[in-house]
């Protein structure tokens, strides 16, 4: 199976050469790896083109400034990515950030389990980041892969339509949330990780901000507020003001009625599944065994 990469890549000197340097010791190295460099004011573009004047297989595709900052801005150049890659003859695509680190064997790891499985549409693995592992601490649990490396199989990723530019995010849980939704399997392998180096939802913000936005983000990705009570408690339990932001972020999103981009079939999909971890949860919890899917109420993404 052959596969290409892109990387939407914005204002990323600090971590993209740990990218680069893991990307050439793949011991399965990808047909094309489009970096678009998304307007940046940095070095970004420079780094990643002395790497693509000795490596062939990358290629550097650069996008005018933007004043802009949103995560349509990422899709776009994403798109852009995929036109350069039109006419190559490949299997599967990954959206790959800019600011990752992983093992030498890592997609060769992932491309052999879209080869055992042709049902599996979006892979992946978790992630660590300052302490965090996403495998232990994230809501989202096995059927969920991370934004920052989603593998999809080509005919997977054009059956469901692609990245949704939404400007407020939530593009890569709307896109494997969609895949499943569509009967495809979507799985986050945890034999692996990648290390995420730039902290998640705190780029120029600060932790109760973004706490405020990820409540937002609940609400307009069609959330229920049953599971979403539950969530803002474990969450106030161990970070009151987090907490509080969270909540606060989604009732202000409830009662201005934030416009949502999800579908209600993907809507009413997402509340079913959230209402089926809730009462594992509490299965667990009558049995008087540490729930293990406890975190779950701790969504990062």
């Amino acid at each position: 199976m052959k596969y290409i990469l892109i990387s939407p890549a914005r204002n990323e000197e600090k971590f993209i050469a740990k990218t680069l340097d893991s990307m050439v010791k793949q011991t399965l190295l990808p047909e094309r790896w489009v970096i678009v460099d998304d307007g940046s004011t940095d070095s970004t573009a420079e780094i990643a083109k002395d790497y693509a004047e000795r490596f062939p297989w990358i290629e550097i595709l650069r996008r005018s400034p933007r004043l802009d900052r949103s995560f349509a801005g990422k899709v776009h150049a994403f798109n852009a990515g995929m036109e350069r890659v039109a006419s190559l003859q490949f299997d599967v695509v990954g959206n790959l950030d800019a600011d990752l680190s992983f093992d030498p064997d890592y997609l060769e790891f992932l491309m052999r389990k879209f080869a055992e499985d042709p049902k599996l549409g979006v892979a992946g693995t978790p992630f660590l980041e300052n302490g965090y592992d996403s495998a232990r601490d994230s809501f989202e649990g096995e059927n969920h892969v991370a934004g920052g490396c989603q593998l999809f199989r080509r005919t997977c990723f054009e059956d469901f339509g692609g990245y949704i530019p939404n400007p407020a995010g939530g593009i890569d849980w709307i896109a494997v949330t969609t895949a499943r939704m569509k009967g495809w399997k979507t799985r986050s392998f945890p034999e692996k990780r990648f290390h995420h180096y730039r902290t998640l939802g705190t780029a120029g913000r600060s932790s109760i901000a973004a706490s405020f936005s990820y409540g937002e983000k609940d609400y307009y990705l069609g959330g229920s507020p049953v599971w979403q009570l539950f969530r803002v408690a474990y969450r106030t339990a161990k970070q009151p003001v987090d907490g509080l932001a969270l909540f606060a972020g989604y009732s202000w999103a409830a009662l201005r009625r934030m416009k949502r981009p999800v579908s209600r079939d993907l809507m009413r999909f997402h509340r079913r599944e959230q209402m089926k971890k809730l009462k594992a949860i509490f299965r667990n919890m009558i049995r008087f065994k540490k729930p293990s899917n406890f975190s779950l109420l701790t969504e990062r993404s």
